[in-house]
């Protein structure tokens, strides 16, 4: 029997730099729903955005809202009809922190990412995130961790799942292809651990940092390349351009037939990265757009995209199959989340969390990739 515990300390946004640990009510459950104690959290570069600005596009805060959701936790309490989906009271699990509403066309056909009613964690107007000791979730949305399969993985699943879905889903990725990925930041390296996982045969990482470069090629990248400088009176275009030749004769790449680039996933939100993904591309290649970046109005070389029949698809959060595909991949050895995490801090600290995440590296001057912080003791 798992004793509840009466205090719920949450890690509360109420502005700008302005965050409060509150003691809000634990949660209550309805009849398919499981109260989840949160063992793990990662920090988010969208948590951080929401710190810094109180918004993120079109989602403003317009009131004090939990922070929070990528997390992992245990189940401690279920509704009557929860116990169907398999889950008991002890379960552990990863938390798909987006309830959509179930019943709309896109719900319907099997592409709720795209639900104009999706409660998501810690995203306005939604108040709750996973940055507290209790959350609520259906069961359907809570995906069960092998033994083997740690909580911190768990806390990872929900930025893997976004790889998933950029490579397998969406980008279709198969053995033996070629892919390039631009930015090598969390989502960058978990498209490129993806790629190799479903067998890609060069996975080639491009950032502006080497010592990103640095790790990628150690972790799962087969190439690398980090572009020259753009030239003082350089056009864009011309740069763009210069920059896609310099990649195909420096890593010997053809522009089409054996060897060339199958898929380019774009992870940066950079414009320039965007133009040259899509010279690179092979005729009849495949794009994915899944880095947002701080411009939404971006120059798209659509010369390109009409001459090679470019497919491009934008690629938001996840969908159906693919949390479950992300646990798989970890949980038989396909995918290595732990040299990922790179700074651990408790939840009395998770501020200082947030800050490190903000600047890059940590005190002591480590890079950060991914922060993790403990539960509320």
């Amino acid at each position: 029997m798992v004793q509840l515990k009466s205090d719920n300390p949450s890690f509360v946004l109420h502005g700008i730099d302005n965050v409060k640990y509150e003691d809000r009510p634990v949660p209550e459950i309805s009849e398919d729903q499981v109260l989840i104690e949160i063992a793990k959290t990662g920090i988010c570069g969208s948590d951080v955005h929401y710190l810094k600005y109180a918004r993120i596009g079109a989602f403003v805060l317009e009131q004090s809202m939990c922070l929070g959701h990528e997390s992992s936790g245990t189940v401690v309490k279920l509704g009557p009809k929860a116990s169907k989906s398999g889950l008991k009271v002890g379960s552990r699990v990863a938390l798909e922190p987006g309830v959509s509403c179930r019943v709309c066309l896109h719900c319907k056909g099997g592409m709720y990412e795209l639900c104009p009613d999706m409660s998501f964690a810690a995203t306005p107007p939604i108040i709750y995130g996973t940055l507290a000791r209790y959350y609520v979730l259906p069961a359907d949305l809570c995906h069960p961790l092998a033994d083997t399969v740690s909580f911190e993985d768990g806390a990872m699943m929900e930025p893997l799942a976004v790889g998933v879905h950029s490579v397998h889903t969406l980008g279709k990725c198969q053995s033996d292809q070629n892919v390039i990925v631009f930015g090598a930041g969390p989502v960058g390296l978990l498209c490129m651990a993806v790629a190799k996982a479903l067998g890609a045969r060069r996975i080639i990482a491009v950032d502006i940092q080497q010592e990103r470069l640095d790790f990628a090629t150690s972790y799962v990248a087969t190439d690398s390349f980090l572009p020259p400088a753009r030239g003082a009176d350089e056009e864009p275009t011309a740069y763009t351009n210069r920059v896609a030749e310099l990649i195909f004769s420096t890593l010997d790449i053809p522009a089409r037939g054996k060897g060339s680039i199958d898929l380019a996933i774009e992870a940066s939100g950079a414009p320039t990265c965007i133009q040259i993904g899509m010279h690179v591309l092979k005729p009849a290649g495949t794009y994915v757009q899944v880095g947002m970046g701080h411009n939404l109005t971006l120059p798209v070389p659509f010369f390109d995209v009409i001459t090679k029949e470019l497919k491009v698809v934008g690629s938001f959060r996840y969908g159906p199959g693919d949390y479950p595909l992300a646990i798989s991949l970890v949980e038989r050895g396909l995918i290595d989340l732990k040299p990922l995490v790179t700074q651990r801090y408790e939840f009395k600290d998770a501020l200082e969390a947030f800050e490190t995440t903000r600047a890059g590296k940590d005190p002591q001057g480590k890079p950060v990739i991914k922060c993790i912080i403990n539960p509320p003791p």
